[in-house]
C-alpha cells in the first residue's frame, strides 16, 4: 500500500469532527453506566487503619517534575518523590548535598516536564529495584531508588531535543530508552528552520541502566527527523527488539495540527537493540562531540558528584544495517504496546479509525521475503499487509494507549471519546467499553507492560477533570479511575485526585518493594566531609568569608545551639547531621532569612543549608519536623555582627552557656563538659565541605 496523501478538505474535515467529539467527551455526564453500587465499589477500595494497599503506583507528575506514589486500591497519595524539580518540602534541589543533581550543560535547572515511568525488569518481570523517569524538556533519564524512594542518578541525553519516547526498558533492564520527540539539528547548528526535511534529524538513544552509579549513552541510533513518540521493548521472541512510534513522516515544522497530519500512516520503527549493541562492540559507530552531565548520588556521603561527558558513539542506518526497519501504522500513532507473549505490537493512531495490530513473526518474515515497500535514508519500509496481524474495527474516537491483562485481552485509552474499549487478543472483537471521567490520555494496568500482568485494576489517567471534585478555581487537580477488571464486565470503583499531571505510570505488587525498605541511614557509614556522628564533634570554624557549622540534631535539641561570631556578608554552611538510629525521626532546620528551602534531615544523614546573613542582629533558628513533645524547644539563634568585628567565633548549647556563666560568677573555671562545642580546634573542625555555590 502506497503511502498517499489526503486532501486537505479531508484534514479540515476531520479536525472539525474531533473537534466536536473532543467537545462531546468533556460534558458532565449524569451516570456512569460502568460504575457498580456505591456500597459495593466501596468495600472494594477499603484500606482498613493500620492495613496496607495491595500495590505501589507510580504516577509520573508531568509538569510538576516530581512523581506522586499512590496505594491501590485505596487511591491515597503516599510521598512526592522530586526528581527534575525543587522540592521545599524535604529540601531536595536546595541542599548543597542535592543541588548537583540538577546541573546540566544549560546550567542548574530547577524545573523539568517528566511524562513517563518504567520499572527495572527482570526476564521481563517487574522487580521493584528502580523507577525509571523521562525529563522532556532539558533531556534527561533518572532513576529513582526504591529502597529509600529517592533520586540516586541523572544522566542528560545529547543529541536530543525533547525526549518523549522515554524511558521504556528491555526485558533484563540492560537498556533504559529515550528518543527525540523534536527533531533538532544533530550536532546542533544555526540553519533555517524552514531546513527541516535536509537538516534536521532526530536519535534513539540506549542507555546503560543496569549498574547503579554507571548509567551511560551506550550508543545512538541516527534516524530521520520525525517526532519519535513512545515506545517499548519486545519480550520473549521479540526482546531483542525495540519498538518506537512517530509522527510526522511529512517532517513539516509549522502548524503541525494541519501540516503533520496529512499522511494515511506514519510508521514505527522496529528496531534490533543486539544488532545495535554487536555493530558498537564491533568499531562500527562514530565517536562524536558531545557535551552532557551524569549526576550521581554517593551512596555514603548522601552528596551528589557530578560528571561532564565529552562524546558519545553515534551509528546509523547504513553503518549498523539490519538493525531498523519502519512499520507502516495509521495515522499519528502514539502507543506501540506490546503484549505479554511479545508477539503483537499494538499502536494506538490518534487519528486512526481502527487499532493496527502488528505480528512480529510476520514481521520476521517479511524482512526473509524483503517486503519493503521503499526505503528511506536507509530504513527498509515493510509492506503494511506483510506485517498486520489484524485491526481492531470502529473502536472509538482517538485509540492512544494499549494495556494488557495477561488473560488474553485487551485494554486501549480514547482520548475524543472519552472511553477505554477492552477486546480480545487473535480475534480482535470488542467486548466491552466503559466511559471515562474526562478525556482520558494514557491507561495503567499493574504489570501491564509486563510478561505477567496483575489483571486486577486498570488505572484511567484523564485529562479534564470538570465536576469530578470540589472546584478549586480555574486550576483543578488532574482526575485518576480506578476500574475493576477481574471479571468480565469493567467496572468503576474510585474517582482520585493527583499531583501534577499523569501522563503515564506504573504499578507493582506492594510485596516486592516492601521488603527492600531502608528505615534509615546507618550513621557509622556515615562519610559525609562534615559529618557530626556525637554531640562532642559539633563546632564552628571560619575559612575566609565562609563559616562551617558542623551540628548534630536529636531530640529534642541542635548542638550548638546559639553561634555568635557570624559577620554580615558571610557564607554559613550548616552541616546538620540527625543523630538518631530509629525510623521515622526525621529532623527539620531553617534559620531567618534564608533563600533555600528548610533541611528535612533523615536519620543517620548529613544534609547542608548555606545562609548569608545581610543585616546584623540575632537570629533564630528551629526544627521544622516535629518530633517530640518538647518539639517547640528545639530551636536555637545565630548573632550576626558587623564587617570586621571581633567577636570571637563561638558555638555552645545553652546548657553550657549557663554553667559557665554561673561558674564565672563564682570565679571558678570549669573543664569543657561532654556536649559542649566552641570554635576551638577539634578533631574534625579543618575537614573539607560541599564546594560553596
Amino acid at each position: 500500500m502506497s503511502l498517499s496523501h489526503r486532501t486537505g478538505w479531508f484534514i479540515a474535515t476531520a479536525t472539525v469532527a474531533a473537534t466536536l467529539a473532543y467537545g462531546y467527551a468533556c460534558t458532565p455526564a449524569t451516570k456512569s453506566p460502568g460504575a457498580i453500587g456505591a456500597s459495593d465499589a466501596a468495600s472494594k477500595v477499603y484500606v482498613a487503619p493500620g492495613a496496607h494497599d495491595e500495590f505501589y503506583a507510580f504516577l509520573s507528575g508531568g509538569f510538576n517534575g516530581q512523581v506522586g506514589v499512590y496505594g491501590l486500591p485505596s487511591g491515597r497519595l503516599l510521598k512526592i518523590i522530586p526528581v527534575f524539580s525543587q522540592f521545599a518540602e524535604n529540601g531536595y534541589g536546595y541542599s548543597e548535598e542535592t543541588k548537583p543533581m540538577l546541573e546540566t550543560t544549560f546550567g542548574n535547572i530547577p524545573w523539568d516536564d517528566l511524562h513517563h515511568t518504567a520499572l527495572s525488569q527482570t526476564n521481563g518481570e517487574d522487580d521493584g529495584r528502580w523507577l525509571f523517569v523521562n525529563a522532556n524538556n532539558t533531556p534527561r533519564v533518572a532513576r529513582v531508588d526504591l529502597s529509600t524512594f529517592e533520586t540516586s542518578e541523572i544522566l542528560q541525553i545529547p543529541n536530543s531535543g525533547g525526549n518523549h519516547g522515554s524511558p521504556y526498558i528491555t526485558s533484563n533492564s540492560e537498556y533504559v530508552l529515550a528518543s527525540t520527540r523534536f527533531s533538532v539539528p544533530i550536532p546542533q547548528a544555526d540553519v533555517p528552520i524552514s531546513d527541516f526535511a535536509k537538516k534536521f534529524k532526530g536519535t534513539i538513544s540506549f542507555v546503560k541502566a543496569d549498574q547503579p552509579g554507571k548509567m551511560d549513552v551506550s550508543f545512538q541510533l541516527l534516524v530521520p527527523g520525525y517526532n519519535y513518540d513512545l515506545a517499548r521493548a519486545g519480550k520473549g521472541p521479540s526482546k531483542d527488539w525495540v519498538f518506537f512510534t512517530s509522527y510526522n513522516s511529512e517532517q513539516a515544522y509549522e502548524k503541525l495540527e494541519v501540516n503533520a497530519s496529512k499522511a494515511d500512516k506514519d510508521f514505527i520503527a522496529a528496531i534490533n537493540w543486539r544488532t545495535l549493541e554487536t555493530c558498537a562492540k564491533d568499531g562500527k559507530a562514530e565517536n562524536w562531540p558531545a557535551d552532557y552531565m551524569h549526576n550521581v548520588m554517593d551512596e555514603f556521603t548522601r552528596t551528589a558528584q557530578v560528571e561532564r561527558k565529552q562524546s558519545v558513539k553515534v551509528l546509523t542506518p547504513t553503518t549498523c544495517p539490519n538493525s531498523i526497519y519502519f512499520l507502516p501504522t495509521p495515522k499519528s500513532p502514539h502507543g506501540a504496546d506490546v503484549d505479554p507473549s511479545g508477539e503483537y505490537i499494538v499502536a494506538g493512531g490518534k487519528l486512526a479509525t481502527v487499532i493496527p495490530v502488528h505480528s512480529f513473526t510476520k514481521l520476521q518474515q517479511a524482512i526473509k521475503d524483503q517486503a519493503f515497500e521503499t526505503t528511506i535514508e536507509g530504513i527498509p519500509v515493510l509492506k503494511y499487509e506483510a506485517i498486520l496481524a489484524g485491526e481492531v474495527k470502529d473502536p472509538g474516537l482517538g485509540p492512544l494507549h494499549t494495556e494488557f491483562d495477561g488473560k488474553g485481552y485487551a485494554y486501549t485509552s480514547l482520548f475524543i471519546s472519552s472511553e477505554i474499549v477492552k477486546w480480545k487478543l487473535g480475534t480482535w472483537e470488542i467486548v466491552d467499553r466503559v466511559p471515562t471521567y474526562y478525556s482520558i490520555g494514557h491507561l495503567m494496568i499493574p504489570g501491564g507492560a509486563t510478561t505477567k500482568p496483575a489483571g486486577k485494576y486498570v488505572v484511567a489517567l484523564n485529562k479534564i477533570t470538570k465536576d469530578r471534585y470540589l472546584p478549586t478555581g480555574p486550576e483543578l487537580t488532574q482526575s485518576a479511575q480506578l476500574y475493576d477488571i477481574s471479571g468480565d464486565k469493567m467496572k468503576l470503583l474510585l474517582d482520585f485526585p493527583t499531583t501534577g499531571e499523569p501522563h503515564y505510570g506504573n504499578a507493582i505488587e506492594a510485596a516486592k518493594i516492601e521488603k527492600l525498605q531502608k528505615k534509615f541511614f546507618t550513621l557509622a557509614e556515615n562519610r559525609h566531609p562534615q559529618v557530626t556522628k556525637a554531640e562532642r564533634e559539633a563546632g564552628v570554624s571560619r575559612n575566609g568569608k565562609v563559616v562551617h557549622v558542623r551540628m548534630a540534631a536529636i531530640r529534642s535539641h541542635f548542638a550548638p545551639d546559639n553561634i555568635e561570631g557570624v559577620q554580615v556578608g558571610d557564607t554559613v554552611l550548616f552541616h546538620v547531621t540527625n543523630l538518631e538510629q530509629d525510623w521515622d525521626i526525621p529532623h527539620g532546620f531553617a534559620i531567618q532569612g534564608a533563600t533555600t528551602s528548610e533541611l528535612l534531615v533523615m536519620p543517620g544523614e548529613t544534609r547542608t543549608l548555606r545562609w548569608v546573613p545581610k543585616q546584623i542582629g540575632v537570629y533564630p533558628m528551629y526544627c521544622t519536623d516535629f518530633c517530640s513533645a518538647l518539639h517547640q524547644e528545639m530551636s536555637g539563634y545565630v548573632r550576626v555582627s558587623p564587617v570586621g568585628s571581633n567577636v570571637p567565633l563561638v558555638g555552645n548549647t545553652l546548657k553550657a552557656q549557663g554553667q559557665a556563666a554561673r561558674a564565672a560568677a563564682r570565679g571558678v573555671t570549669l573543664p569543657t563538659p561532654p556536649g559542649a562545642v566552641t570554635g576551638a580546634a577539634h578533631a574534625h573542625g579543618t575537614a573539607p565541605s560541599p564546594t560553596p555555590r
